[in-house]
């Protein structure tokens, strides 16, 4: 009896795209109508319409497939894809487009499901954290501080600003009001929060 066409695909070159993307949108779909604790590698392969083995080829755990079903591929090596967003005009303006950025990828209704028990997971394991997170968000980093120091250099912004802790406002603040609070309307949100980073919550000169 001849192999399913499933079998010649492994991980590296020979990997089934189609196989992924069928995961992956069943993920999403789950989430949605299940909530994390309700998505299992059972009801994803089900949905999927493939074998628990050919999920387990591509990812070690559930974990894995939510965190790539609602992130984009982030690239510790290309700057990841801050590169692309919002990298002309000033400071204010470039951080305007970030916020808006983060909000717009928290307000995706997967994600809104998926990120508290996301971050419960990566918080109590060592190892999934330091793939999902410390690596996944290192190029992020990296080209935040690029876009910083550049904008002190040209007296855009003062001394001091640390990339790291605008990254946990930029994307903290947006994981808390969308998947915690449940904002509605995401736009106001980022306009809101956008000026807060910029112009803080003291008046002019104090």
């Amino acid at each position: 009896m001849p192999k399913e066409p499933e079998a010649k695909h492994r991980l590296g070159p020979q990997r089934n795209p189609a196989i992924d993307a069928a995961v992956l949108e069943a993920t999403r779909q789950l989430l949605v109508d299940k909530g994390y604790a309700g998505t299992s590698i059972d009801a994803i392969a089900t949905l999927a319409g493939v074998g628990r083995p050919a999920i387990y080829r591509r990812w070690p755990s559930k974990a894995h497939i939510v965190n790539e079903a609602i992130y984009p591929v982030l690239d510790a090596e290309e700057g990841a894809d801050l590169t692309e967003l919002g990298a002309g005009g000033t400071i204010a303006d470039q951080v305007r487009t970030l916020v808006q950025g983060a909000v717009a990828l928290f307000a995706s209704p997967a994600t809104r499901a998926a990120a508290p028990g996301l971050m419960s997971e990566v918080r109590t394991n060592g190892e999934l954290r330091e793939v999902l997170v410390v690596r996944q968000l290192a190029g992020v980093r990296v080209e935040l501080k690029r876009r910083l120091e550049a904008a002190r250099e040209r007296g855009e912004i003062r001394d001091g600003v640390d990339a790291d802790t605008l990254l946990d406002i930029m994307a903290g603040a947006a994981i808390f009001a969308l998947s915690v609070r449940d904002v509605d309307d995401p736009g106001p949100l980022a306009d809101s929060l956008a000026d807060i980073v910029l112009h803080g919550i003291l008046p002019v000169g104090k």
